[in-house]
């Protein structure tokens, strides 16, 4: 294997932007920091960020797909955050007191018809992945070329939404790690199970506009998984050309 990290990414609000970082300091059985930080929460969910709950409780791409075209930058300094989407203008906010500032910026963003954004949540506990334990995700950019070359169009890897991006692999060789341990840099973990995926990926992350069928694109090969989840067994930095090694 000669796997190596080429671009590292987190999403401080679950489902409401992404965002590019060239190094992250890891710690075990943590999420990436400020990775799901927060979470917005709909109007039929009671969740508060006080425990981790499923992703069904929040405001999320596979119901608002123009959710999607969001990117953000996080100033972990001043403790704010800058969301941009093609439709809307730029927003500072401070997540823990401009909930309703923010509601009224991604509020055109939401189908009339879906349940509505309620209120923007801190998690306390860890960050608000989809995996029930505090999970990375790491993705294969030969299965993303795999999975472009079986729908026949470009894709963007954002439609993931992955953290760990790895050139340098064979297509799916990731699914075969599960269970097994594997360094990436200064930090090891567990890949613990595949991803599942949903109708989020078919949205175009630059428009907020469903243009692929992506889930058809993995049933060619008899799922809908795309990249594994992995928790961190020990701490460490990542950066980009960091090499991966399967212990």
């Amino acid at each position: 294997m000669s796997g190596r990290v080429t671009q590292i990414w987190r999403h401080p609000i679950k489902a409401h932007g992404r965002e590019a970082l060239d190094r992250v300091t890891l710690s075990a059985h943590e999420c990436l920091p400020f990775d799901r930080a927060w979470a917005v929460a709909h109007e039929l969910s009671d969740a508060d960020g006080s425990e981790w709950v499923r992703c069904g409780n929040f405001s999320r791409g596979a119901k608002a797909p123009q959710l999607m075209a969001i990117s953000a930058e996080m100033d972990e300094t001043a403790g704010t955050i800058t969301l941009h989407h093609p439709d809307r203008p730029d927003l500072t906010i401070d997540p823990d007191r401009d909930g309703t500032t923010f509601l009224d910026w991604v509020r055109p963003l939401m189908p009339e018809d879906r349940t509505q954004s309620a209120r923007l949540v801190r998690a306390q506990a860890r960050g608000m992945t989809d995996a029930p334990f505090p999970s990375i995700t790491i993705c294969n950019m030969a299965s993303h070329r795999a999975v472009e070359a079986q729908i026949g169009q470009p894709l963007s890897i954002h439609r993931w939404r992955g953290n760990i991006w790895l050139e340098g692999l064979e297509p799916w060789e990731e699914f075969d790690w599960i269970g097994r341990e594997i360094r990436i840099g200064g930090a090891t973990f567990i890949v613990r199970e595949r991803t599942g995926r949903c109708a989020a990926t078919t949205a175009n992350p630059e428009t907020g506009q469903r243009d692929a069928d992506t889930l058809g694109a993995l049933r060619h090969w008899g799922h809908t998984d795309f990249s594994v989840q992995a928790e961190v067994t020990t701490g460490g930095e990542i950066a980009h050309d960091d090499e991966v090694t399967l212990l």
